[in-house]
């Protein structure tokens, strides 16, 4: 996502050229879209940092547009224009999320100081682009590495999130990074100068969990030899993350309700109880939702700790991140490893990781990349290191042919979705000529229409 990229929706071919020129000699860089279905495409391109859309469009209205927008990532600013503009759009607009309302009808010269004036307010609400006393976007989120579009949406909602004090839930597969993304909201958040601790509630023993979070009196128990103040109080004026929060034991989480609503704490042994400033972040790779329909974990507790939830990818969802962290996790090793000679993979054993089944996500990828790395005798890393180190994983690995098959369908599957079954958006979306792109479907068995038709099932079930 770029700080001065302007995404501009219109149907009137004229004003959009109008409002492009306009903006650009202002030092923005202006994408152009005359329909919101062209608009998701570049969207899913661009990742611009703000939406200006017109309301009513052939096809897809503005309205469409900004709820297909905030379904992928709700932090997006969008700026709806109209000439039929009432108040009645104007209110029920911002009711639903819409950033500003702008009447288009004024003068080129007026509409286009407005809209310069209602975009800098909307880059001013997300602190990635803020001058002064924020971060850089590099320093807070350095730890996580990606060039996805699905993970810069997590980070562009996590980024906002942490200028607050609201509790944040995050959900994902094991292996994914979610500590990292609790220590960068931590480090985009005024708490980034105060402690970070970070607790794994399934790997300490039922018995000493509530000592550990909460503390201990000396003599309490037996091996307290000394007072003990606990995480929750280490953690004041900074943030706790309470890593697979769904094992923690029934009667602590009673105890973990009363702390995050009276913001107090009281050790093991002690009658006194003592005022904390937490932030607490809190995360599992399990299915909360049944935990809590089969009674394991509070409904009430989950509902304190779930003010905002933010839901980390898979690595199978982030693909092109990939090559990204193969190469920078080897850098890392050889960095550490000097005596070895290391640099890179072959073009077939990187081919070779894209079309994987990560289901360890990237904790599995950086040990592939390590036993890679130590059993290497060569500069370049083969792609018989890669399928050895793959095949010594529990997960099952296709074979190459059937791998790249299944992910080629699938990636044709998620263009046809996202595009609806144009095919020259698709076709142009994934950088091939329409003939090309035909070919690849028939080789599928796949039939654009489909796609088309089930646009149409769904207007008439909302219509219904």
């Amino acid at each position: 996502m770029s700080e001065n990229t302007v995404l501009i929706v219109d149907d009137d071919e004229d004003l959009l050229n109008l409002l492009s020129f306009r903006l650009e000699t202002e030092n923005y860089n202006v994408i152009n879209a005359k329909s919101g279905e062209e608009a998701l495409v570049q969207f899913s391109l661009h990742r611009p940092a703000v939406i200006v859309t017109d309301l009513r469009m052939d096809g897809m209205g503005g309205m469409g547009l900004f709820n297909e927008i905030h379904n992928i990532n709700p932090t997006i600013p969008i700026i709806m224009m109209t000439a039929h503009g009432t108040i009645a759009n104007a209110v029920e607009a911002t009711k639903q999320g819409v950033f500003s309302f702008v009447d288009k009808t004024v003068s080129g010269g007026t509409l286009g100081k407005t809209l310069k004036e209602h975009i800098e307010k909307a880059l001013k609400i997300n602190p990635e682009f803020r001058k002064g006393n924020q971060p850089s976007s590099k320093e807070w989120r350095s730890n996580i590495i990606t060039c996805s579009d699905v993970m810069e949406d997590v980070l562009s909602q996590a980024a906002m999130l942490a200028q607050g004090d609201t509790s944040v839930f995050i959900r994902g597969p094991s292996g994914t990074g979610k500590e990292l993304l609790a220590q960068a909201i931590h480090q985009a958040s005024p708490r980034r100068d105060n402690a970070f601790i970070a607790v794994n509630c399934a790997a300490i023993p039922e018995h000493l969990l509530e000592s550990e979070l909460f503390g201990h009196t000396k003599g309490s128990f037996t091996g307290a030899n000394s007072n003990y103040e606990g995480l929750f109080k280490a953690a004041d004026k900074g943030t706790i993350f309470l890593d697979e929060i769904g094992d923690m034991p029934s009667s602590l989480q009673v105890k973990l309700l009363r702390v995050l609503q009276e913001q107090q704490v009281r050790a093991v042994g002690s009658v006194k109880t003592t005022s904390i400033d937490v932030r607490v972040i809190s995360a599992t790779h399990s299915d909360i939702d049944k935990e809590m329909e089969v009674g394991n974990f509070r409904e009430d507790l989950y509902y304190r700790l779930n003010v905002a939830g933010l839901e980390i990818p898979s690595l199978n969802d982030r693909r092109q991140d990939i090559p990204l962290l193969a190469k920078h996790f080897l850098s890392g090793l050889a960095a550490t490893n000097k005596h070895k000679k290391v640099s890179s993979f072959s073009p077939e054993a990187m081919e070779l990781m894209m079309v994987a089944d990560w289901q360890g996500n990237v904790r599995q990828l950086k040990n592939v990349v390590e036993q890679c790395f130590v059993l290497s005798t060569s500069k370049v890393i083969p792609a018989r290191l890669v399928m050895k180190a793959l095949r010594d994983k529990p997960s099952e690995i296709l074979p190459l042919t059937e791998a790249k098959r299944s992910f080629e369908r699938n990636y044709l599957l998620k263009l046809l979705h996202l595009t609806n079954g144009n095919v020259t958006q698709a076709a142009r979306l994934a950088n091939r000529n329409r003939t090309e792109f035909y070919k690849l479907l028939h080789r599928h068995h796949l039939e654009p229409a489909q796609f088309k038709a089930l646009k149409s099932q769904k207007f008439a079930q909302v219509a219904e």
